[in-house]
């Protein structure tokens, strides 16, 4: 069993001390380690240990924060877009590292998921998203950050499935409305 770091106090400890006692003199042998763990907690207020170990989890995850995601840059969003046609398709390969990967992020929303696909089959649809020519070089930078994994001949290909950034979901988006317009 591993070891459980858990915070404790008590407000009184008088009563605390008091309620020990009284547990002790009624167990009449000396007390393990679970059985004592289970006293210091009923002494303390609790039902038993666990009920102290899930009181301790529920105050830590009240009190910390929720993680919140970094606003979207429109900016950024505004100067990535552009770099897409009306149609929705890639039309060039951007100079940035962070536009690229938005933009990759785009063809990754395209790639079905779940599913085992051929090389020809992952080229296909990535040659659908873009207008430059060069689905290879969009199918090993997928690879190298990690938005799809293939077996080590190249012959299959499965998206990765994790949640895009803030910025990529709105990129998706506003990509998509164009593609369903023109």
């Amino acid at each position: 069993m591993s070891r459980t770091l858990l915070p404790f106090q008590t407000h009184d400890l008088s009563a605390f001390a008091k309620a020990l006692g009284g547990e002790l003199r009624d167990c009449g042998h000396p007390p393990g380690h679970v059985e004592l763990l289970n006293m210091l907690a009923r002494a303390g207020g609790c039902r038993n240990f666990q009920h102290l170990k899930a009181q301790a989890d529920a105050k830590a995850a009240l009190e910390t924060p929720p993680v919140t995601e970094p606003a979207v840059d429109y900016l950024r969003l505004r100067r990535t877009l552009r770099l897409f046609g009306a149609d929705g398709m890639l039309l060039r390969w951007p100079p940035k590292l962070r536009e690229r990967e938005l933009c990759l992020w785009v063809v990754w929303a395209a790639i079905p998921a779940r599913r085992d696909l051929g090389e020809k089959t992952v080229n296909a649809y990535i040659t659908a998203r873009h207008d430059f020519g060069d689905y290879a070089l969009i199918r090993r930078w997928m690879v190298d950050l990690g938005m799809l994994e293939r077996t080590p001949d190249g012959s299959v290909y499965r998206r990765v499935e994790r949640r895009p950034s803030a910025e990529a979901r709105a990129l998706i988006a506003l990509v998509g409305a164009r593609g369903a317009v023109a």
